[in-house]
């Protein structure tokens, strides 16, 4: 009885962690892997987010849903469990490469 229990459990937190909100045509520029030495973003079109931040010696790192864009911001996470990325320079192309500065870093995009 306990494993079936667990075993509901998880599959409710998987069939939450995939709810995630896929990215509106017109934030389609920030799909794709974006990083800089101290840090890695990661936005799929189905609206999954991975991140990964070192700073002052310590790692932070978020996996979960897109809940949706505010302005050029957007926020990560499953109810009131959210992180909310500030974007203060949406992506744009310079010269060959794609770039956007979050919570502060200027990141390029490796990926699409």
């Amino acid at each position: 009885m306990k494993l079936l229990k667990l075993l509901f459990a998880l599959t409710l937190l998987a069939s939450l962690f995939g709810c995630g909100k896929p990215v509106p045509p017109e934030k389609a520029a920030y799909v794709g892997e974006w990083q800089q030495t101290t840090m890695y973003l990661l936005i799929t079109q189905d609206g999954s987010v991975r991140y990964k931040r070192l700073k002052s010696g310590a790692s932070t790192s978020i996996e979960g849903p897109l809940k949706g864009f505010v302005g050029d911001n957007f926020e990560v996470g499953i109810g009131p469990m959210a992180t909310t990325f500030v974007v203060s320079t949406p992506p744009h192309q310079d010269g060959d490469k794609w770039k956007m500065v979050v919570d502060g870093v200027e990141l390029v995009r490796t990926a699409q």
